[in-house]
């Protein structure tokens, strides 16, 4: 499934990487902490979290993740934003909270 259908599927809303949303997802990882980001996402996974600081935009780089859900409507700053779209990283928002947003995924057989 590209993270084109997945946007389009669960309603989430595109703040970074327009350009990069035909890229395959291979699964999700859901974490908070970057460290466990770091060790446990594989890289073409979409990674949910509930951080928004720039540091989101490094950790999805250095993983590979496909791209970055925001879960729970948490405000993003612009200059992670910005940096995001510099760096190529898909970086999305979702309004209900992450569980929901998850579930919605594995209904649609992800």
């Amino acid at each position: 499934m590209t993270i084109r259908e997945i946007v389009k599927a669960l309603g989430l809303k595109v703040l970074a990487g327009e350009a990069h949303l035909d890229r395959e997802a291979k699964g999700g990882y859901t974490a908070d902490l970057l460290s466990c980001v770091m060790a446990g996402a594989q890289q073409g996974q979409i990674w949910f979290t509930l951080q928004t600081h720039l540091n989101i935009v490094a950790v999805a780089s250095l993983t590979g993740v496909a791209a970055v859900v925001v879960a729970e409507n948490a405000p993003v700053s612009a200059e992670t934003i910005e940096k995001a779209e510099e760096e190529g990283v898909v970086l999305l928002s979702s309004v209900p909270p992450t569980f929901e947003t998850i579930a919605k995924l594995v209904k649609l057989g992800f």
